[in-house]
């Protein structure tokens, strides 16, 4: 699949005029509820983006809608078919499986299927796909710690939801550690559902089976908060850094003081690009053009040397 560059198809999709805009278009926007730190950060970016971009083309109508689980999802997604009449769909799966063949049933009724972040089980149910890089989220993760670990010792994993996405990260997170750094080993990994009260329990159980835990990767911001509280309640001394990932600001902020031992560092994986998805279904519907199949936004590891470039104090992220 051709991976076609970010920084290109923003600028692309901003300089298509509105004033090519043939006959009405109407996009639903599908995106999980703010459950959590980085779909909080999801919903605003998709809410600020409508604002923008029905200012920008007179001629779109946006409709965002929130679901709580795959099944209200599902089901919001053919009422804005059969009620609201959409022509595109821009969709961030709450997961992936569920989700596939209510995709593939909207596109079969010509509706134009944009899929962000969190990939459906078969891409033939999307015509376009939008997300980070999540092989490369795995990897500089991994390539990180090892580094960071001298390259032996002991290190547990926090998996997301059962997403696609969170297959190619752990799948990439476990490969550059094999591959570069095989004397550190991986001792489990469980899902912490991208939740800080989870990701809590998980870690709660890795602290009670594991008498030595030099370093966890936690895999999301959220997850790293519930990580940190289990340590600290355990009074647990021996794991020297926790690495999350996606750019929370308060995480960032830790990273840019330098003052936390065990957050020294972060991986990029920003909400704002449901924003830039809408940019770029909008301007191509309006266009009467195709998106790229693909376009990936890079993982960036985020230290103290470049953290201030990744702070957003007034993000709700």
């Amino acid at each position: 699949m051709k991976h076609i560059t970010y920084t290109l198809l923003v600028s692309m999709a901003l300089g298509v005029s509105g004033a090519l805009a043939q006959g009405k278009q109407v996009i639903g926007v599908s995106i999980p509820s703010a459950d959590h730190g980085w779909t909080g950060g999801v919903v605003y970016h998709a809410n600020e983006a409508k604002k923008a971009l029905e200012k920008q083309y007179p001629n779109a109508t946006i409709i965002v809608k929130t679901a709580k689980d795959a099944t209200e999802q599902a089901n919001q997604i053919q009422d804005l078919y059969t009620v609201n009449k959409i022509n595109t769909l821009v969709i961030l799966p709450y997961e992936s499986a569920p989700l596939t063949a209510p995709v593939a049933n909207l596109k079969k009724q010509g509706v134009y299927t944009v899929v962000v972040d969190r990939g459906l089980t078969d891409a033939s149910a999307q015509d376009a796909y939008v997300a980070g890089d999540n092989p490369g989220f795995g990897k500089v993760a991994a390539q990180y710690m090892g580094k960071e670990m001298g390259g032996k010792g002991n290190v547990v994993i926090l998996r997301g939801i059962p997403t696609v996405i969170d297959n190619q990260r752990v799948d990439a997170f476990e490969a550059a550690l094999k591959a570069q750094y095989p004397g550190v080993k991986v001792l489990d990994k469980k899902f912490g559902n991208w939740n800080r009260d989870d990701a809590f329990k998980v870690m709660q159980d890795y602290l009670t089976r594991f008498p030595k835990i030099d370093a966890v990767w936690a895999s999301d911001d959220d997850m790293a908060v519930g990580v940190l509280r289990a340590i600290q309640q355990a009074k647990r001394t021996d794991v020297k850094l926790v690495l999350g990932g996606a750019g929370m600001k308060e995480m960032i902020k830790r990273v840019m003081d330098g003052n936390d031992k065990l957050i020294r560092a972060n991986v990029t994986y920003p909400p704002s690009m449901i924003a830039d998805a809408m940019k770029l279904a909008v301007a191509a519907r309006v266009a009467g053009k195709a998106m790229p199949k693909s376009t990936i936004i890079p993982s960036v590891l985020v230290t103290k040397s470049n953290a201030s470039k990744f702070y957003y104090p007034n993000s709700p992220f």
